[in-house]
């Protein structure tokens, strides 16, 4: 008796062609449409406090903390993020709105923290 192994279903390869192309598509995003920009907060100031970037483009953002526990939030974007105080986080968004946007710490446990802002600019393409 002859035992036949199971194929994998065409349905199985498709998928897993699509994602292997979804992931090779990410790691090939050109160079001009990625931007990284490293935001330390400390004594409540972000530096930068202006990110220019254009429409589309992969932003990366690295936010340190050099002193006290920050958040990072930028309501059009639906991006809020905290940091721990003396340490660092990142994230990406796709800054697929032009125009300009807020950022600013939200923690309401700090009265501090609402002094700090900054602008992102998002470029049409």
């Amino acid at each position: 008796m002859h035992l036949r192994r199971p194929r994998p279903s065409r349905l199985l390869w498709a998928v897993a062609l699509v994602m292997g192309g979804a992931a090779l598509a990410v790691a090939q995003e050109p160079a001009q449409h990625r931007r990284e920009f490293t935001i330390v907060a400390k004594d409540y100031v972000f530096t930068p406090d202006r990110l220019e970037v254009s429409q589309d483009d992969l932003v990366k953002i690295i936010l340190h903390s050099e002193d006290v526990p920050v958040s990072f939030a930028i309501d059009a974007y639906r991006i809020f993020k905290r940091v721990a105080g003396m340490s660092s986080i990142s994230f990406e968004f796709r800054a697929d709105q032009a125009g300009t946007f807020t950022f600013y710490c939200n923690l309401t446990t700090d009265p501090r923290c609402k002094d700090m802002r900054g602008v992102l600019s998002v470029r049409a393409r």
